[in-house]
């Protein structure tokens, strides 16, 4: 008996030392020193991968070298014990490699980062979290004391507990609860420190299934002769190589991104529609289209032709010149239980009096029928001025419908005053001035206007209020507010699973900060509420980016507004002076470069909402790839992009990344799913209140079998166009400016005309192209494009004032 123990006992130790011996890789362990840089460039770089090799060979590791991303992919990637990121800054993968490395890791690689590396794809949320924080800020390079706080590690355990050295010295921010700390900083040591409180130089984790070990030393290159800090990087090698084991991709959680190719727009309708707003797919996938003037569109799935069957008589032109209302028929939406009961809400500006009404109707008999019209809710809106009405319809997971509602003010600068909006938060609080005041609307808490309304359909066409709102009723505030503090929530959708609300919020134009005077620049939002709130407008915008307070008449600034306590005392007001506390936007971005969401691009913008895709709600043969699983769509109206927000499980935000990228969208309005698990969306055309050749009706479908790359002709420019002309094609020009026609904007002839015969007006049209304007041709803002090259701009000019040369040239 005791004999046949032992046995057993020799037996199961052989198979877990077999097991473990199968497990390991064959050979020495092999690493990829990773030291692309998309941002600053360090000069110490080739000295320390040098230096790594030959730590490599002293010490059996294989090293690879290269600033090829495209080594970042599961063929290449796989054959790698560990990889390291030295110095590496900016964006230095894209969202194929990313993918791929996040498989890496979670197939337990390991993960080393050198210096900048914590400097490296702020977009990217996951990779913050693998490092365990971002960089801050450095002040000047200098000598310093490194307090050793856990000898017992690899890396540290040959260093004193106090280690005197010249290096630049990061301060970090979101640093992550869960790394391990081994070294730190003493703050008394040098000048310029910002993490008072333990402030980490070193650390290592377990993360999502691999090792990583991070190490802020070696900006310099004389870290690289150094026998302490290249010991340092052996032991962090020797704990991200981690026994040089194999990967097991069998259980990772990132997919593959699927291949742009296997994605095709398919143009279902095309120069049809005049100013679609909004759209309601029906459980058949016919299609109502909503548009501005008042046409009720219907798209037949079977047949594919589109015809109109219903009109209502609204609001749609200012009758004020040089003013252009943005009113008319601005949302429809199917009931949850459209197929037995055939009810459409639509919400709209009657011609024939000053409000914005809510109502319900029947479609049957393939024919909106306006007898059946219910008014569900209405309230007064200003007219003969512009801007903004919001009105989008949505329904939420227990049959809520959610209205979005303009500010319903004018963002121009006030005529003939001295001091004026200029494109900031507009607070005139003056009286004949009111339409520029938005704290009489969107921060009114007892307005409808500039909010998010959330109430409760009744089978007689009335309403109650659920329970959660932000407000009950009372003298001062309304009960039907779900969000407040909104400028133009114009496009919104509701996440089915969590109900979250996102919408789309369409900013101020300001192109500079003026922080001392007036405030912050402009920024476009995508939000997402997960309970009811104030989202600060038009006292904050973007990341709670303060207003101050000014006086109109003298031009003085006051205050900047505290997010905290937001107080309302304009003498238009009449809810409650201390409003809600401020909520930031979940994404924020300006005309410029966002340097918190570079992927969106620079010029002109018109942030919206789209659907949240959950791949269990759609039929399997149909369907898009489980990649999209619960993944946010966003979208951009003037910029033509789409984009896909992936976010962690509590709904915080986490990577951007595009959507077909190399497919041209012609201003889209409006996206949803349909029931077949595909994407539908509205294209307006690239021209502000008119009928434009390009608006229709599109379908994004999925390939899931072979795929062969096909080009978008739609997205080629003509070759024979001059560069300036091309130029203009490929930016937001379009939406703003026709050749020969008046848009928003003037024509580009109309330009030509006006300085054909001033000597200096390429130069002077170059500075408006960069830098924006208004006030040359009316109160519209010129949306400036900072970063557009001058050579491009200068193209774009010149193009622009040979068209004065052309007779009878033609669009």
């Amino acid at each position: 008996m005791k004999i046949s123990k032992v046995f057993f006992g020799v037996i199961c130790l052989f198979f877990i030392l077999l097991s473990f011996s199968c497990n390991k890789r064959s050979g020495d362990p092999r690493i990829l020193v990773f030291s692309k840089t998309a941002a600053f460039y360090h000069e110490s770089i080739p000295t320390a991968v040098a230096a790594l090799q030959k730590l490599g060979a002293e010490n059996q590791i294989i090293v690879d070298t290269t600033t090829n991303s495209n080594w970042f992919n599961d063929d290449s990637l796989k054959n790698y014990s560990a990889v390291v990121f030295l110095s590496t800054t900016g964006d230095v993968l894209d969202h194929y490699q990313e993918a791929a490395f996040e498989r890496y890791i979670q197939a337990g690689g390991g993960y080393l980062g050198i210096h900048a590396a914590a400097d490296t794809e702020y977009g990217w949320g996951w990779y913050g979290r693998l490092v365990g924080a971002y960089f801050k800020s450095h002040p000047a390079q200098q000598d310093a004391i490194l307090d050793v706080v856990d000898a017992s590690h690899e890396a540290t355990k040959h260093l004193p507990s106090e280690w005197e050295r010249k290096d630049e010295w990061y301060d970090f921010k979101n640093i992550s609860d869960d790394i391990n700390i081994i070294m730190t900083i003493d703050e008394d040591s040098y000048e310029g420190g910002q993490n008072p409180d333990g402030h980490p130089m070193a650390w290592y984790h377990e993360y999502d299934g691999g090792r990583a070990f991070y190490t802020a030393l070696g900006h310099t290159e004389e870290s690289y002769d150094d026998p302490l800090f290249l010991q340092h990087l052996l032991g962090a090698l020797d704990y991200v190589i981690g026994g040089n084991k194999k990967l097991n991709y069998k259980d990772v959680k990132t997919q593959n991104v699927p291949e742009e190719e296997r994605f095709t727009k398919t143009q279902l309708v095309e120069g049809v529609f005049t100013e679609p707003t909004e759209m309601a797919i029906l459980p058949n996938l016919d299609i109502l289209i909503a548009q501005r003037r008042g046409e009720i569109m219907r798209y037949d799935n079977e047949t594919k032709d589109v015809k109109q069957v219903g009109f209502l008589d609204v609001y749609h032109e200012s009758g004020v010149p040089g003013v252009n209302a943005e009113e008319g028929l601005m949302g429809i939406v199917a009931d949850p239980d459209f197929k037995d009961n055939g009810y459409i809400y639509m919400y709209y500006s009657p011609a024939d009096t000053s409000l914005n009404r809510l109502s319900r109707f029947e479609f049957k008999n393939d024919t909106i029928d306006h007898t059946t019209e219910k008014t569900v809710l209405e309230f007064y809106s200003q007219r003969g001025i512009c801007c903004h009405t919001g009105g989008s319809l949505a329904f939420g997971e227990n049959n809520e419908l959610y209205l979005s509602t303009g500010d319903n003010s004018t963002p121009f600068d006030q005529p003939n005053e001295a001091y004026a909006n200029h494109g900031y938060a507009p607070l005139d609080p003056r009286p004949g001035y009111e339409q520029y005041d938005a704290r009489r609307t969107a921060g009114n808490t007892n307005d409808l206007r500039g909010k998010i309304l959330r109430i409760i359909i009744n089978d007689d066409a009335t309403y109650d209020i659920p329970e959660g709102n932000l407000f009950e009723e009372s003298e001062k505030t309304r009960p039907e507010i779900y969000v407040m503090g909104d400028r133009n929530p114009y496009r919104i959708s509701i996440d089915k699973k969590t109900n979250y609300l996102y919408w789309g919020e369409v900013g101020p134009d300001a192109a500079n900060d003026s922080l001392d005077t007036r405030g912050p620049k402009g920024y476009d939002e995508i939000n997402q509420a997960r309970e009811p709130g104030n989202f600060g407008w038009p006292l904050f915008v973007g990341d709670n980016y303060a207003y101050r307070s000014y006086n109109y008449a003298t031009g003085e600034s006051g205050e900047a507004f505290d997010p905290a306590k937001p107080i309302n005392n304009s003498p238009n007001n009449t809810g409650l002076t201390e409003l809600p506390p401020a909520k930031p936007a979940f994404i924020w971005y300006p005309y410029d470069e966002s340097i918190h969401f570079p992927s969106v691009g620079t010029g002109g913008r018109n942030a919206l909402a789209g659907p949240v895709y959950y791949t269990s709600d759609f039929p399997e043969e149909s369907r898009y790839p489980e990649y999209y699983n619960g993944k946010l769509f966003i979208y951009d109206w003037i910029r033509g992009w789409v984009k896909v927000v992936t976010m962690q499980d509590n709904g915080d935000f986490d990577k951007m990344e595009p959507f077909m990228a190399g497919t041209r969208f012609n201003a889209p309005i409006e996206m949803e799913v349909g029931p077949n698990g595909l994407l539908y969306m509205l294209e307006y055309g690239k021209g502000w209140f008119a009928k434009n050749p390009d608006a229709g009706l599109v379908r994004i479908d999925y390939n899931s079998g072979p795929i062969e790359n096909i080009k978008d002709d739609s997205a080629t420019a003509s070759a024979d166009k001059p560069r300036g002309e091309a130029l203009v094609a490929s930016l937001d020009c379009a939406a703003c400016h026709k050749v020969a026609e008046e848009s928003v904007g003037p024509s580009y002839l109309a330009v030509a005309e006006k300085y054909k015969d001033d000597s200096h007006a390429v130069p002077y049209l170059i500075a408006k192209i960069i830098d924006g304007s208004t006030g040359v041709w009316g109160a519209n803002v010129m949306p400036a494009h900072p970063a557009l090259k001058k050579e491009d701009a200068n193209a774009i000019a010149e193009w622009i004032m040979t068209l004065n040369e052309s007779t009878g040239h033609q669009e």
